[in-house]
């Protein structure tokens, strides 16, 4: 049977760190409980050293390509279980792992390159129209032409209409109006 994993609260925390200290071993409790073993692992240090505030989540750190580099470069110059590295430099075992894939794959160089988050914009709609006083005169006779081309279209719809209703109306009889 696969364990699912779940997140766990501050108060789930710290009764596994003390189900630790009351002898229970850590891969009972991931088995249990559906905790991760390194993070188990991570948090029963970090309580050994902070105590309970050790245990909270912390906020999300923006780590730049040189923070990456010198975690990874500690990690493989010190021979750091990935474990003490996440302590040591306040990063996530995850992270770490997505950091050396990165750089088994292309290199220190890929720890450098910024990816934007999120949706890529879309480059979809009408451009911002200009005010008068800050369009050139080539940009105003532009603008000018395009609107009298798009009343001209318009202007013709309409023609195009009218004819097709009153060509409808004689063959059944009527007259059109003169309206």
């Amino acid at each position: 049977m696969a364990i699912k994993y779940k997140k766990h609260s501050t108060e789930d925390r710290l009764k596994y760190i003390k189900m630790i200290e009351e002898g229970y071993s850590i891969n009972y409790i991931c088995s249990h409980y559906g905790f991760d073993h390194h993070l188990l692992s991570v948090l029963w240090i970090k309580y050994q050293k902070e105590g309970a505030p050790g245990l909270m989540k912390k906020c999300h750190i923006r780590a730049d390509g040189a923070y990456r580099e010198k975690v990874l470069r500690d990690i493989e110059k010190n021979c750091l279980p990935l474990f003490e590295a996440a302590i040591k430099y306040d990063v996530s075992v995850g992270r770490i792992n997505v950091w050396r894939r990165k750089v088994r794959e292309k290199g220190y160089a890929a720890l450098y390159e910024e990816k934007s988050r999120g949706r890529p914009p879309k480059d979809m709609g009408r451009p911002k129209k200009k005010k008068p006083e800050e369009m050139t005169e080539l940009e105003r006779l532009r603008y000018e032409n395009e609107r009298l081309r798009a009343e001209n279209a318009l202007l013709k719809k309409v023609k195009a209409l009218v004819e097709e209703r009153e060509a409808r109306l004689r063959e059944i009889g009527r007259r059109p109006s003169k309206d």
